[in-house]
């Protein structure tokens, strides 16, 4: 006979995930691999001569790029002689400062760094994250997709998310041929939710460049980099080219960050037996060595790797504090779906969410899952409220917040009547003014009629022959009678002129002021200090609409 207890429990969501024991011959281990190399540095005359275990004439292209660009060498023999255990109590010690760690952190190696990790429990990590993120005050990113492409269903989606408080939106595509409308649908529509919202469109990377150059997306963050050579040979890169890659953004007046996470190296088959934290603690040296301001990490897409073995989600915390103790903008994932089980996919969030990151999620569906071209993510708009109540509960900014429904009709009307003017300036395929009005209302893009695709795509195509631009869009805007929206798409054009927004975790207000890891630095140093929420913040946070007023209960 079989236990009813063990029946019912063997139904359970959680149950339906799956679990890998530990291997660390092939790299299914979080933490503290017993193959994972032991931490040494050796320099002469500037240069490093040995690594993490390795003689220089040994290193690989990783080794090599890490050891001459990604570590602070004036410190290294020192810091690397502390023992890990004095290191890891200074990141929880709200008496030393973030400035007195990094220059201990930005002195370790990879082997060194993943060691001290390796001490620290969850609470401790979230402590650390809690001192060590860059900029002060937390935000965070949505993703805006659809199933069909539909140009005004992800119009009116951004201008929702802008309007829940969103800083950062990205969209990708259900057809490559797509990109130039979904980004400047997109750009038009985030504008219409509040001003000052940057926007990118995650796509092939020359076509995603191209987009950036031609003023129709103002971030960049799916360059990838990786832990082990063999799967940067596989994709056809290096370090360097990467490099290449990211300055060509940056000097364009493009925001740009990598995008790394552990357990990428274990499915394509190159973990060379260590582990995740030790692989992704090697793709941040070499981010840090690029000069690029951030990454997007905390294992990404490769979530269920990291989350089918013991420890793995512990791992993809370490991971996010190993981006802030070398000093980057942390986007810290949150994004992709990784369990049936709501109780373990709040449990995965909560980590980030309650110190805040520079943007706790990389990847909030602003959609039902259905829509989300990133392969599902770990919130979608249905949780918007369990969001909102649980920063309620907990008194902590996690960056969005409650809105009334006549608040999201009216912007998400306005960005469906904005598209749609655009469509018609510049001679695009006819928006009707029954898609204007269904995704005004619309859920997800079951609730908008059809399009002709074919049609979209071939004008998509001539679109970027005809080389249309930020610009172009701006007069667009103009000619058809939305100032506002117009005035805003120039500032952002304006705005990479000046460049202020490629400083460390740049985000914008509504007035287009930057707010960044250099006017806004994080200055954690215990009760009452670093990021407080203000009363005008906190009466935003609280007033739910479904919150009844007691005193008035008769």
């Amino acid at each position: 006979m079989k236990s009813k207890r063990f029946e019912v429990l063997g139904n359970r969501p959680v149950n339906k995930d799956g679990y890998v024991k530990e291997w660390p011959e092939v790299g299914l281990i979080a933490m503290n691999s017993p193959l994972d190399p032991k931490p040494s540095i050796v320099i002469e005359n500037g240069k490093v001569m040995e690594l993490d275990g390795k003689k220089r004439e040994n290193f690989d292209l990783l080794d090599y790029f890490i050891a001459d660009y990604g570590i602070v060498l004036k410190n290294a023999e020192k810091v690397m002689a502390m023992d890990s255990l004095v290191i890891a109590k200074k990141l929880v010690d709200i008496n030393i400062t973030r400035d007195e760690i990094l220059e201990i952190t930005l002195s370790l190696t990879p082997a060194k760094m993943a060691e001290v990790i390796g001490k620290l429990s969850v609470l401790e990590m979230m402590m650390a994250v809690n001192k060590m993120r860059a900029r002060k005050t937390p935000s965070n990113q949505c993703h805006v997709t659809n199933l069909r492409d539909l140009p005004v269903q992800i119009a009116a989606d951004a201008a929702e998310a802008a309007l829940r408080g969103f800083a950062e939106q990205e969209t990708t595509v259900a057809v490559a041929r797509y990109a130039p409308f979904n980004a400047i649908s997109l750009l038009i529509g985030a504008q219409a939710g509040r001003p000052g919202i940057l926007t990118q469109c995650a796509v092939e990377e020359a076509t995603e460049l191209l987009l950036g150059m031609r003023g129709l997306t103002s971030y960049a963050e799916t360059v990838s980099v990786y832990g082990t050579e063999p799967v940067f040979i596989d994709g056809d890169d290096t370090p360097w080219s990467k490099t290449f890659l990211a300055s060509a953004y940056a000097s364009r007046g493009l925001k740009m960050r990598y995008t790394s996470g552990s357990g990428s190296e274990v499915l394509m088959g190159y973990a060379e037996g260590c582990s995740m934290l030790y692989l992704e603690c090697r793709c941040l040296f070499i981010t840090k060595g690029a000069g690029v301001q951030g990454i997007q990490n905390g294992s990404v897409s490769c979530i269920g790797v990291p989350g089918a073995v013991p420890g793995g989600i512990r791992e993809v915390l370490g991971e996010n504090l190993v981006a802030m103790l070398l000093d980057l903008e942390c986007a810290s994932s949150n994004d992709q779906t990784f369990t049936h089980s709501d109780l373990r996919r709040v449990a995965r969030s909560l980590m980030q969410m309650i110190p805040g990151t520079d943007f706790i999620c990389s990847g909030y569906s602003s959609t039902p899952n259905y829509d989300n071209m990133f392969a599902g993510s770990n919130w979608d708009a249905e949780d918007y409220d369990d969001w909102n109540i649980i920063q309620r509960d907990l008194k902590i900014d996690a960056g969005l917040k409650p809105v009334r429904e006549e608040e999201v009709i009216k912007v998400r009307n306005k960005a469906a009547r904005a598209i749609q003017a655009v469509f018609d300036a510049l001679g695009f395929p006819e928006i009707t003014d029954e898609e204007v009005e269904a995704a005004t209302y619309a859920h997800g893009s079951k609730d908008i009629p059809e399009r002709d695709m074919v049609a979209d795509m071939k004008a998509a195509s001539e679109m970027m022959e005809r080389g249309i631009t930020g610009i172009d869009i701006v007069k667009a805007l103009k000619s058809k009678g939305f100032d506002d929206l117009a005035d805003s798409l120039l500032k952002l054009m304006k705005l990479r002129v000046s460049g202020d927004h490629l400083h460390t975790s740049a985000i914008l207000d509504k007035d287009f002021n930057v707010i960044s890891a250099v006017n806004d630095r994080n200055d954690y140093t215990g009760p009452g200090t670093g990021y407080q929420i203000s009363a005008e913040r906190w009466a935003e946070l609280s007033n739910i609409e479904n919150a009844v007023d007691a005193s008035k209960i008769k």
